[in-house]
Protein backbone atom coordinates (compact mmCIF):
# COMPACT_ATOMS: atom_id res chain seq x y z
CA UNK A 1 0.00 0.00 0.00
CA UNK A 2 1.25 3.39 -0.97
CA UNK A 3 1.54 6.44 1.19
CA UNK A 4 -1.45 7.87 -0.76
CA UNK A 5 -3.73 4.86 -0.46
CA UNK A 6 -2.49 5.32 3.31
CA UNK A 7 -3.82 9.12 3.60
CA UNK A 8 -7.23 8.01 2.01
CA UNK A 9 -7.87 4.93 4.31
CA UNK A 10 -7.54 7.47 7.57
CA UNK A 11 -9.37 10.04 5.96
CA UNK A 12 -12.52 7.46 5.29
CA UNK A 13 -11.97 6.09 8.72
CA UNK A 14 -11.49 9.51 10.76
CA UNK A 15 -14.87 10.37 7.93
CA UNK A 16 -16.43 7.55 9.58
CA UNK A 17 -15.57 8.39 13.36
CA UNK A 18 -16.80 12.04 12.54
CA UNK A 19 -20.50 10.48 11.13
CA UNK A 20 -20.40 8.32 14.47
CA UNK A 21 -20.05 10.91 16.53
CA UNK A 22 -22.51 13.23 14.46
CA UNK A 23 -24.92 10.46 14.71
CA UNK A 24 -24.18 9.61 18.58
CA UNK A 25 -24.73 13.46 18.94
CA UNK A 26 -27.95 13.34 17.53
CA UNK A 27 -29.10 10.35 19.07
CA UNK A 28 -27.88 12.08 22.77
CA UNK A 29 -29.87 15.04 21.49
CA UNK A 30 -32.86 13.42 20.51
CA UNK A 31 -32.84 11.37 23.73
CA UNK A 32 -32.54 14.07 26.12
CA UNK A 33 -35.48 16.04 24.47
CA UNK A 34 -37.70 13.49 24.76
CA UNK A 35 -36.70 13.02 28.53
CA UNK A 36 -37.11 16.68 28.86
CA UNK A 37 -40.64 16.77 27.59
CA UNK A 38 -41.37 13.91 29.26
CA UNK A 39 -40.34 15.47 32.48
CA UNK A 40 -42.12 18.69 31.51
CA UNK A 41 -45.11 16.32 30.60
CA UNK A 42 -44.94 15.12 33.86
CA UNK A 43 -44.58 18.09 35.86
CA UNK A 44 -47.50 19.32 34.22
CA UNK A 45 -49.73 16.43 34.68
CA UNK A 46 -48.03 16.72 38.65
CA UNK A 47 -49.06 20.61 38.49
CA UNK A 48 -52.74 19.60 37.03
CA UNK A 49 -52.91 16.45 39.90
CA UNK A 50 -52.06 18.56 43.11
CA UNK A 51 -55.03 21.05 43.01
CA UNK A 52 -57.28 17.91 42.64
CA UNK A 53 -55.88 16.53 45.84
CA UNK A 54 -55.66 20.12 47.24
CA UNK A 55 -59.63 20.33 46.68
CA UNK A 56 -60.94 17.46 48.36
CA UNK A 57 -58.89 18.53 52.03
CA UNK A 58 -60.81 21.51 51.34
CA UNK A 59 -64.01 20.46 51.24
CA UNK A 60 -63.39 18.17 53.95
CA UNK A 61 -62.05 20.88 56.19
CA UNK A 62 -64.91 23.21 54.92
CA UNK A 63 -67.78 19.92 56.07
CA UNK A 64 -65.48 19.30 59.21
CA UNK A 65 -65.81 22.94 60.29
CA UNK A 66 -69.55 22.87 59.30
CA UNK A 67 -70.28 19.71 61.78
CA UNK A 68 -68.53 21.71 64.31
CA UNK A 69 -70.81 24.58 63.95
CA UNK A 70 -73.70 22.12 63.73
CA UNK A 71 -72.55 20.67 67.06
CA UNK A 72 -71.84 23.32 68.73
CA UNK A 73 -75.63 24.84 67.76
CA UNK A 74 -77.15 21.52 69.11
CA UNK A 75 -74.96 21.79 72.23
CA UNK A 76 -76.26 25.91 72.92
CA UNK A 77 -79.81 24.64 71.84
CA UNK A 78 -79.58 21.60 74.63
CA UNK A 79 -78.44 23.76 77.28
CA UNK A 80 -80.93 26.54 76.53
CA UNK A 81 -83.52 23.80 76.57
CA UNK A 82 -82.67 22.36 79.85
CA UNK A 83 -82.28 25.85 81.17
CA UNK A 84 -86.10 26.75 80.51
CA UNK A 85 -87.11 23.15 81.71
CA UNK A 86 -85.54 24.03 85.28
CA UNK A 87 -86.75 27.35 85.73
CA UNK A 88 -90.62 25.35 84.28
CA UNK A 89 -89.76 22.61 86.84
CA UNK A 90 -88.61 25.40 90.11
CA UNK A 91 -92.11 27.21 88.75
CA UNK A 92 -94.43 24.34 88.92
CA UNK A 93 -93.27 23.06 92.45
CA UNK A 94 -93.70 26.80 93.56
CA UNK A 95 -97.32 26.74 92.57
CA UNK A 96 -97.70 23.31 94.04
CA UNK A 97 -96.60 24.47 97.14
CA UNK A 98 -98.73 27.44 97.28
CA UNK A 99 -101.76 25.48 96.19
CA UNK A 100 -100.69 22.91 98.65
CA UNK A 101 -100.79 25.87 101.52
CA UNK A 102 -103.70 28.23 99.86
CA UNK A 103 -105.54 25.95 97.82
CA UNK A 104 -108.71 26.55 100.18
CA UNK A 105 -108.16 30.42 100.50
CA UNK A 106 -111.14 30.70 98.46
CA UNK A 107 -113.45 28.24 99.89
CA UNK A 108 -112.42 30.09 103.54
CA UNK A 109 -113.47 33.61 102.31
CA UNK A 110 -117.14 32.44 101.73
CA UNK A 111 -117.18 30.49 104.76
CA UNK A 112 -116.35 33.72 106.96
CA UNK A 113 -119.69 35.50 106.09
CA UNK A 114 -121.33 32.36 107.96
CA UNK A 115 -118.57 32.60 111.26
CA UNK A 116 -120.04 36.45 110.89
CA UNK A 117 -123.81 35.40 111.42
CA UNK A 118 -123.24 33.12 113.70
CA UNK A 119 -121.30 35.37 116.19
CA UNK A 120 -124.08 38.40 115.75
CA UNK A 121 -126.65 34.50 116.18
CA UNK A 122 -124.81 33.94 119.58
CA UNK A 123 -124.48 37.75 120.84
CA UNK A 124 -127.94 37.92 119.94
CA UNK A 125 -128.64 34.76 121.82
CA UNK A 126 -127.70 35.97 125.01
CA UNK A 127 -129.78 39.67 124.41
CA UNK A 128 -133.06 37.78 124.10
CA UNK A 129 -135.72 34.83 125.06
CA UNK A 130 -137.54 34.52 121.44
CA UNK A 131 -136.07 30.79 121.04
CA UNK A 132 -138.72 30.77 117.94
CA UNK A 133 -136.13 33.42 116.40
CA UNK A 134 -133.37 32.46 117.30
CA UNK A 135 -134.24 28.94 116.11
CA UNK A 136 -135.22 30.93 112.25
CA UNK A 137 -131.86 32.29 112.43
CA UNK A 138 -129.67 29.29 113.21
CA UNK A 139 -131.80 27.16 110.54
CA UNK A 140 -130.73 30.39 107.97
CA UNK A 141 -127.82 29.96 109.00
CA UNK A 142 -127.23 26.54 108.19
CA UNK A 143 -129.14 26.11 105.02
CA UNK A 144 -126.38 29.30 103.95
CA UNK A 145 -123.29 27.25 104.73
CA UNK A 146 -124.75 24.35 102.53
CA UNK A 147 -125.57 26.35 99.54
CA UNK A 148 -121.82 27.44 100.16
CA UNK A 149 -120.57 23.64 100.61
CA UNK A 150 -122.75 22.82 97.66
CA UNK A 151 -121.24 25.68 95.33
CA UNK A 152 -117.59 23.83 96.03
CA UNK A 153 -119.25 20.36 94.85
CA UNK A 154 -119.51 18.89 98.55
CA UNK A 155 -123.47 17.23 98.49
CA UNK A 156 -124.74 15.14 101.12
CA UNK A 157 -125.03 10.95 101.01
CA UNK A 158 -128.58 10.39 100.96
CA UNK A 159 -129.99 7.32 103.69
CA UNK A 160 -133.42 7.59 103.91
CA UNK A 161 -134.90 4.69 102.91
CA UNK A 162 -132.10 3.57 100.79
CA UNK A 163 -130.21 0.33 100.31
CA UNK A 164 -127.10 -0.09 102.07
CA UNK A 165 -123.86 0.30 100.42
CA UNK A 166 -120.69 -0.14 100.71
CA UNK A 167 -119.37 2.36 98.57
CA UNK A 168 -121.93 5.03 100.45
CA UNK A 169 -122.55 4.12 104.04
CA UNK A 170 -120.52 2.34 106.65
CA UNK A 171 -122.38 0.02 109.15
CA UNK A 172 -122.21 0.56 112.80
CA UNK A 173 -125.29 -1.45 113.59
CA UNK A 174 -127.61 -4.37 112.77
CA UNK A 175 -131.14 -4.08 113.81
CA UNK A 176 -132.78 -7.35 113.71
CA UNK A 177 -136.51 -8.49 113.45
CA UNK A 178 -137.01 -5.56 111.18
CA UNK A 179 -139.18 -7.20 108.75
CA UNK A 180 -138.66 -8.10 104.98
CA UNK A 181 -138.75 -4.62 103.57
CA UNK A 182 -136.43 -2.89 105.74
CA UNK A 183 -133.50 -5.90 105.71
CA UNK A 184 -130.61 -4.81 103.90
CA UNK A 185 -132.24 -1.12 104.38
CA UNK A 186 -130.57 1.60 105.90
CA UNK A 187 -133.11 2.08 109.30
CA UNK A 188 -130.97 5.25 110.63
CA UNK A 189 -128.08 7.63 110.08
CA UNK A 190 -126.22 8.46 112.96
CA UNK A 191 -123.66 10.99 111.19
CA UNK A 192 -124.30 12.33 107.75
CA UNK A 193 -121.73 11.53 104.84
CA UNK A 194 -120.23 13.04 102.20
CA UNK A 195 -119.09 13.28 98.79
CA UNK A 196 -116.93 16.05 97.24
CA UNK A 197 -116.89 16.60 92.93
CA UNK A 198 -118.46 12.54 93.41
CA UNK A 199 -115.62 10.95 95.75
CA UNK A 200 -116.77 10.12 98.98
CA UNK A 201 -114.97 12.10 101.59
CA UNK A 202 -116.89 11.00 104.63
CA UNK A 203 -118.93 7.66 104.80
CA UNK A 204 -122.70 7.66 106.48
CA UNK A 205 -122.30 6.00 109.51
CA UNK A 206 -125.71 4.31 109.49
CA UNK A 207 -127.51 1.14 111.10
CA UNK A 208 -128.70 -1.49 108.72
CA UNK A 209 -132.19 -3.53 108.82
CA UNK A 210 -131.34 -7.35 109.13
Amino acid sequence: MNAKDLEKKVKNKNKAEDTAKEEKEKTETVENTIAEEKAEAAGKEKAAEEPEKKEPEKEKKEKKDKKDEQIAELNDRVLRQMAEFDNYRKRTVKEKADLILNGSEKTIIKILPVIDDLERAIANNQKTDDVEALREGFDLIYKKFIKILEGEGVERIETENKDFSTDYHEAIAMVPGMGDDKKGKVIDCVQTGYTLNGKVIRFAKVAVGQ
